[in-house]
């Protein structure tokens, strides 16, 4: 992720004259519960966006990149991968390579959420609709009773990603997400474990014991990766 957020801000920033940082902070994992409810819930906060805000009307209006037509459809994204680092080497031998000169096709087959797996395409294409449906209700409910309208895609562009919003939300992220507060307290009692045996090793580490055992899915200090084994459905 710190390849990803580094690389994306470097390419926002060529395309709108952005100087410095531009997350606001550290990327954080946040695990997601086995439970049905709590995938789809995460599916939809993410098929909301630009909805919720009142930008668009649905979230296939959205002119950037989105998921939602993809998981319409069933069809991958498509794209371009620049391989800045040739463009850079060019241009150190005093070339001037074209904007396309090393781009290449790039495919993004999107997967399904793992409690929908053993559906066919055909009804997890359905279910996304529903949920689109959803979204879109909501939000024209939401705005009937703030009196707000929809933004719409061309004012969208026209904005300048220069201008800060007036109010930012603030809101401490969980730990976890999960349906219901018992395996909401699962997981955090796992986590709790998982960082005291952590915890232990490290310790033992730091004395001496190159044998000291870290948990599983764990990155120890110094040592390599330690994959987890695989879990029964």
């Amino acid at each position: 992720m710190q390849h990803v957020g580094t690389n994306l801000s470097k390419e926002i920033g060529r395309l709108v004259g952005w100087r410095g940082k531009l997350w606001w902070g550290r990327y954080r994992s946040i695990p997601v519960s086995h439970e049905e409810a709590a995938q789809v819930e995460r599916l939809k906060y993410i098929l909301a966006n630009s909805v919720k805000e009142g930008l668009v009307e649905r979230p296939e209006d959205w002119p950037g990149l989105n998921s939602a037509q993809a998981l319409l459809t069933g069809e991958p994204l498509e794209g371009l991968w620049f391989d800045r680092t040739k463009e850079w080497a060019a241009r150190n031998h005093g070339e001037k390579p074209g904007r396309l000169e090393f781009a290449s096709e790039e495919v993004l087959h999107l997967e399904p959420l793992p409690c929908w797996r053993h559906l066919p395409p055909e009804e997890i294409r359905t279910r996304v609709a529903e949920l689109i449906e959803q979204i879109v209700a909501e939000a024209a409910e939401e705005r009937r009773r703030s009196g707000a309208e929809v933004l719409g895609a061309a004012a969208a562009e026209d904005q300048s990603p220069h201008e800060e919003p007036m109010k930012v939300k603030k809101s401490p992220a969980p730990l976890v997400h999960a349906a219901t507060r018992a395996v909401r307290r699962e997981l955090r009692e796992a986590y709790a474990f998982f960082m005291m045996a952590f915890r232990e090793a490290s310790a033992k580490l730091r004395a001496g014991d190159r044998s000291a055992v870290f948990p599983p899915g764990s990155f120890p200090p110094r040592l390599p990766f330690v994959i987890p084994e695989p879990q029964p459905p």
